[in-house]
């Protein structure tokens, strides 16, 4: 029988403060140029050699259009702190968003043709011939090892490429888009990478939900436009999965029979074994498997209630841990009753899940698992660029002592 103690919400109101910066220590940073070589597309000549602690770490996130990028890319870089915001003083129509640590890059950036020119070359943006993936691995590699670069805008307004912006390296790097994974040098460089797997049933919903209210789309033109997308989605993005670390499958409820509706959502969150600094998350007891059912007394859910599973499972042949939440909450204060359940967090103080769930109570899915999971998932990257970075500077100091 599992024992589990539950605090009141007051012991989380005024959390401690979390653990020191960052980069606590001083370093020393050395400026070089090279003419050696030509420098690569799109890279700035001025070469920066960073100390090995601070070499950029990349997070890759892949998605279709319309699957929650923008919502999970405000989820993680809040945990980190800072506003992320578009570069100062630049193109207002920058896909790229900078924070006191994280810079979030969008891959449509990458994009080789525009608007036009997809057309008259009949491919969607989804397939890589409307890609410019060469130019994408230099640059994502030049930022990792330091080096600031040019990079292209693509204007989602004018659907035109514009002149490109300079990007400077950043303590964690995230870029995001279709195909994050899909080259295998870029898939290389990725220190940690996600895929939201959004069911076409879900899929369906949030877009006409996005499409319709906010850009006026009709309901043909969105149907249209899906099944259009969906030979490319299947050869080209959705293969990707196969690759991340962690995978955020949204699915339709089992807890309503012939649910139609889409409101109510079943959310997996797959956890791949064996990765380097990262710890899969687990309910009651790691490797068990669990079937659990809370609403009642300690947690307020109406009708259909709320259900977690967790278990060992197998995915595309790799050892996986998989937590599923199906349902919704009622009350995200409650939350802490469920965070009080699992293990392996990495949060800095008891609580932190569900103070982060509140803080950005207005986001969509902030009452389902899409939420918690994208919340859970933002706090494990943060711990995995801590231990990274903790690693990087004890080595020379090792190499020393050797």
């Amino acid at each position: 029988m599992a024992v589990s103690t539950i605090y009141s919400l007051n012991s989380i109101s005024t959390p401690p403060k979390p653990h020191s910066p960052f980069f606590p220590q001083k370093h020393i940073l050395f400026f070089t140029t090279t003419t050696k070589r030509p420098p690569l597309r799109g890279r700035r000549s001025a070469l920066i050699s960073c100390s090995a602690e601070e070499k950029t770490v990349v997070i890759g996130l892949a998605a279709d259009s319309g699957c929650g990028k923008s919502t999970f890319m405000r989820r993680l870089t809040s945990v980190f702190g800072g506003a992320a915001e578009p570069p100062k003083g630049g193109n207002p129509d920058s896909n790229t968003l900078i924070s006191d640590t994280t810079t979030v890059i969008c891959l449509d950036d990458y994009h080789s043709l525009d608007r036009t020119g997809r057309k008259e070359k009949g491919v969607t943006a989804l397939d890589p011939r409307a890609n410019d993936f060469d130019l994408m691995y230099e640059q994502v590699k030049a930022l990792k090892d330091g080096t600031a670069v040019d990079k292209p805008i693509y204007n989602h307004v004018s659907g035109l490429l514009d002149p490109p912006e300079v990007i400077k390296p950043p303590k964690i790097l995230v870029i995001e888009g279709l195909h994050p994974m899909y080259d295998e040098r870029v898939r290389d460089l990725l220190d940690f990478s996600i895929y939201l797997d959004i069911s076409n049933e879900v899929k369906f919903a949030w877009k006409i939900q996005r499409d319709m209210a906010e850009r006026g789309h009709s309901l043909e033109s969105i149907k249209a436009s899906i099944e259009a997308r969906k030979p490319d989605f299947d050869a080209y993005i959705d293969p990707q999965k196969q690759f991340a670390d962690a995978v955020i499958e949204v699915l339709p409820t089992q807890l309503i029979p012939d649910d139609n509706e889409g409101k109510v959502l079943r959310v997996r969150l797959i956890m791949k074994e064996g990765v380097k600094f990262f710890n899969p998350v687990y309910l009651f007891d790691e490797g068990s498997t669990i079937s659990w059912i809370p609403c009642g007394r300690k947690l307020t859910c109406s009708y259909p209630g709320i259900k977690f599973s967790y278990g060992p499972d197998t995915y595309y042949g790799q050892e996986v841990s998989v937590l599923e939440m199906d349902g919704q909450f009622d009350r995200l204060d409650e939350l802490i009753y469920v965070e009080s359940h699992l293990s392996n967090l990495s949060t800095k103080f008891y609580g932190e899940v569900t103070q982060q769930m509140l803080k950005h109570a207005d986001f969509p899915g902030s009452n389902n698992g899409t939420g918690l999971f994208q919340t859970i998932v933002g706090l494990k990257i943060r711990d995995l660029f801590e231990q990274i970075v903790a690693t990087r500077a004890a080595a020379p100091l090792a190499a020393t002592k050797a």
